[in-house]
């Protein structure tokens, strides 16, 4: 049975395909700029090995950095929510981490780490990173003054305050970095592959396989590579809305009331 907030989404989904296969049909357009569902779907199935082992490959390095984003995101959210002298003098170098292109220090990484999956993972990870430390910060400061006041008339320590008080309540902010996060990753995953080359797991990931595609003119294959992408990209996001459920969903409005009228 599915669930009632899928069938509006999939519903369109359906349409969308519908309308997708019929102008290629009426308009006749080549399949080497635009492929048919159809088309598409009959390669997925031929081609299902080379597609799984390119998604295993990118979904490693992009779990690995989405994973790495996470811890350090979420430690160094802590560092400055000890201080506001301390969120001065560093805060401003996370946002300039988020508005370097990531294509520009990509062959300085590659010259640093050497080709392979440990730099398509410290790629991605830099990618996903800024997200987690902004939205784990923004919760962390956003207390109350009152909820303060308490917790100090009980006489209660930096470390209960931070972690009994601060941490609990900047939970939905910290996921909603981890959800921008986890989609951060997969892209960061593919930039990093596109000039690391293949992975030290054998054949290229999904990236290198897209520009392997293009080399080939395979338009079909490379538009298989962008679905395998983008359902790597909604795994790891509902990987994360799982988790925030279970850890959040309990007590927090923000997840208790999150339905779809």
């Amino acid at each position: 049975m599915i669930p009632s907030s899928w069938r509006l989404p999939l519903l369109t989904f359906c349409a969308v395909l519908l309308l997708w296969e019929l102008s290629v049909i009426v308009f006749k357009v080549p399949d080497y700029l635009v492929p048919s569902p159809i088309e598409i779907g009959g390669l997925v199935r031929s081609r299902l090995p080379d597609l799984l082992h390119a998604l295993l490959v990118t979904g490693t390095e992009a779990v690995g950095g989405f994973l790495l984003s996470a811890v350090v995101g979420v430690a160094v959210g802590l560092f400055f929510s000890t201080s506001s002298l301390i969120r001065r003098c560093f805060y401003p170098y996370v946002v300039l981490l988020q508005t370097i292109p990531i294509i520009a220090i990509s062959p300085l990484i590659l010259l640093w780490l050497g080709n392979g999956s440990a730099s398509v993972l410290f790629i991605s990870f830099l990618i996903s990173v800024p997200a987690v430390i902004v939205n784990t910060t923004q919760g962390l400061i956003s207390i109350e003054p009152n909820l303060l006041n308490l917790f100090r008339m009980g006489n209660a320590g930096v470390a209960a305050v931070l972690f009994k008080l601060r941490l609990p309540h900047a939970l939905p902010h910290i996921f909603v970095g981890l959800k921008i996060a986890a989609g951060a990753s997969v892209v960061g995953a593919l930039v990093g592959e596109t000039f690391a080359g293949s992975s030290s797991l054998g054949a290229g990931g999904l990236g290198y396989s897209s520009i392997y595609a293009l080399s080939q003119l395979d338009t079909p294959y490379l538009f298989a590579i962008i679905l395998t992408s983008s359902l790597l990209g909604l795994l790891l996001f509902f990987a994360v809305v799982v988790l925030e459920r279970i850890m959040v969903g309990s007590w927090h409005e923000s997840v208790r009331g999150d339905r779809v009228d």
